[in-house]
């Protein structure tokens, strides 16, 4: 069965022109969530993968491994606070130790924190920076120099953003400027690394995902509203990013995966 599975997949692939075998990617934050799904598609794809946790459970992680693993494909994991310099060397010389190339960077770890800019505490201000910015550049320098040392240089970076990113969010403040900044840090590393055939897009989620603070029925009307009728699947989120780390044209780029939520 297993086989069949792999060799479907294989098939669907190549009609698709998505040719990710054997490719190499991080993942930030891939032990639950969003980051999840995406490590778990791109295993779909062929790649193998570096998972990449800080504070999740243990056995989150074991349980992504295990999956990622059944897609016939190799998989580490490492834990490290990639908001500081000492963090994020340390997964790569991890990469270089388990896998020696690295092809694709998906910058998808990030904090949230609900708040009027009044409210919002300079420990806060500085932790949203710091995951949600400072980290996806300091991985972004560091998943280049290994990329350039790639035969021929290339590679993929997708970042992982959110509606805050595009619009003010008055309840999130300091997240919508950490967010913001990313948005210009991809268009800026896409501008930077296009002699390398290094990509950057970023990737904006819609409701894709529900939280704590939405009941199934506020769920349900939320997707009602959207002009696609119902809401999304983090999933989805997972094959944008599976798209656009194939494309060697695509390069600057926002994505909005939302069912048409900003129209």
């Amino acid at each position: 069965m297993r086989v069949m599975i792999l060799r479907g997949l294989t098939e669907l692939r190549e009609t698709m022109q998505i040719d990710l075998n054997d490719k190499v990617a991080l993942v930030t934050g891939s032990a639950h969530r969003v980051g999840r799904s995406i490590a778990l598609e791109l295993a779909k794809a062929g790649v193998n993968i570096m998972v990449h946790y800080h504070s999740a459970d243990e056995s989150q992680v074991r349980d992504t491994m295990t999956e990622i693993k059944s897609y016939g494909v190799d998989a580490f994991s490492i834990q490290a606070n990639i908001s500081t310099e000492e963090g994020v060397k340390t997964i790569f010389d991890e990469i270089r130790e388990d896998f020696g190339r690295l092809d694709i960077l998906v910058n998808s770890a990030s904090v949230f924190h609900k708040n009027v800019l009044m409210d919002v505490t300079l420990e806060q201000w500085q932790q949203s920076l710091d995951i949600n910015l400072t980290a996806p550049f300091l991985c972004t320098q560091a998943a280049v120099t290994l990329m350039r040392e790639n035969d021929p240089s290339s590679g993929a970076i997708i970042n992982i953003l959110d509606y805050g990113a595009i619009r003010p969010w008055a309840d999130r403040a300091d997240h919508s400027v950490s967010k913001a900044g990313l948005a210009m840090l991809t268009k800026i590393s896409a501008l930077s690394l296009g002699a390398d055939n290094i990509r950057v897009n970023g990737v904006i989620p819609g409701p894709v995902l529900r939280d704590s603070g939405n009941s199934e029925e506020a769920w349900q009307k939320i997707g009602e509203s959207l002009p696609i009728g119902h809401t999304g699947e983090a999933e989805d989120v997972a094959r944008a990013v599976v798209f656009l780390a194939s494309q060697n044209f695509i390069t600057g780029t926002l994505m909005e995966v939302n069912g048409g939520e900003h129209l």
